[in-house]
């Protein structure tokens, strides 16, 4: 075989691998499917809802969409808060499509800066009824009801942060395997703040103040007619 016969081989060799990379590298690209868990963000002053939601994908290790087995029955979600001084108190509990529900397990430890929820539900007798690929955020699994520390100046965001960690899905048995977390890139967390506002409903000092202003004028106009 001469050289230029073997310089044509090469470069159609060439060819052909670097047509296999350009097909390869686009379906290589492709991100993971992940499940979402999503704390909203709201505004408001004295007690505030937050809403905590979870979106169901396809395609996913746990799911509606799998085997029996490898639903998501169980969930393990830290939320941390700052600026803390913000928060006189702060509580984590199931709602929406986990409310009417009858965990096998429940519990909100918390400390100062963070709440969690850990939630197991047996898959049997209380499947959690997810919709596969619901529109974000998802379905509503829990909330937060966070009491703004009197004194918190309007303005003041307080963010509530999902623990990268801490904050994981499993099946009701929590199957290593099928397990979903930040680091595997089964899930995606998506955090959430509460942008206090001015308090429009007066306090109970404030209506006190007033009575008595009232009450002070109305002595004053009877002296001056006495």
């Amino acid at each position: 075989m001469n050289m230029k016969s073997v310089i044509a081989t090469v470069s159609r060799n060439l060819i052909v691998m670097l047509a296999g990379l350009a097909i390869a590298l686009p379906a290589m690209a492709q991100p993971l499917p992940s499940d979402v868990i999503t704390v909203g963000t709201t505004s408001g002053s004295g007690v505030v809802d937050v809403p905590v939601y979870i979106r169901d994908t396809s395609s996913t290790p746990l799911g509606i969409d799998q085997p029996a087995g490898s639903r998501i029955q169980s969930y393990s979600i830290r939320v941390t808060y700052a600026p803390a001084s913000a928060v006189q108190s702060i509580s984590f509990s199931r709602d929406g499509i986990t409310a009417p529900l009858t965990p096998t397990f429940e519990s909100s430890p918390a400390v100062p800066g963070s709440i969690s929820l850990l939630g197991n539900f047996d898959e049997t007798t209380n499947l959690i009824p997810f919709t596969s690929n619901a529109t974000l955020p998802g379905n509503q699994v829990a909330h937060l009801l966070v009491t703004i520390a009197p004194g918190t100046a309007p303005g003041t965001n307080i963010t509530l942060t999902l623990d990268p960690v801490l904050t994981q899905l499993t099946d009701e048995g929590g199957t290593p395997a099928t397990i979903e977390t930040v680091a595997n890139s089964r899930l995606t967390l998506v955090n959430g703040a509460i942008l206090v506002t001015s308090n429009t409903v007066p306090t109970l000092g404030e209506w006190a103040l007033g009575l008595l202003a009232i009450g002070l004028a109305f002595i004053a106009v009877r002296l001056r007619m006495s």
